[in-house]
């Protein structure tokens, strides 16, 4: 009598559906990258309760703390804000800046972004936090 001996079973391991999840990770990834904000310089902001949104696509301009000036993360320094700006908001039908200028930083840097917004008709918003 001849005894035969049972074939051993190979281990596998299935990723026939790793290929579904790589993809919806990846999927996922690019959509959240497109709804993050687009100033990436992080000055801690003001705090207000009041809202207000912009719907349009608006200019970002950041002022650090140490007073450097970026315009749509570009930086500029402060005596090419202005003609920056205006090359920014050429063809546009109601320019719109976001200011992102830190909480620590004085009255006149605000007032000379705003200025120069004020004297060539650009709207400028002050970008806050909610208070927590």
């Amino acid at each position: 009598m001849k005894i035969r001996h049972r074939k051993q079973f190979a281990h596998e391991v299935a990723t026939s559906s790793l290929n579904d999840i790589m993809f919806f990770l990846l999927l996922f990834f690019l959509i959240i990258s497109t709804v993050t904000n687009p100033a990436v310089i992080k000055v801690p902001l003001p705090k207000s309760g009041a809202n207000q949104s912009v719907n349009r696509s608006p200019i970002a301009l950041v002022v650090t703390e140490d007073k450097r000036y970026f315009i749509n993360k570009q930086q500029v320094g402060f005596s090419q804000l202005e003609s920056t700006l205006i090359k920014q908001c050429a063809g546009m039908a109601d320019p719109t800046v976001v200011v992102h200028i830190p909480y620590g930083a004085s009255v006149q840097d605000l007032v000379s972004v705003v200025e120069i917004g004020a004297k060539n008709k650009i709207r400028m918003v002050l970008a806050t936090e909610k208070p927590k």
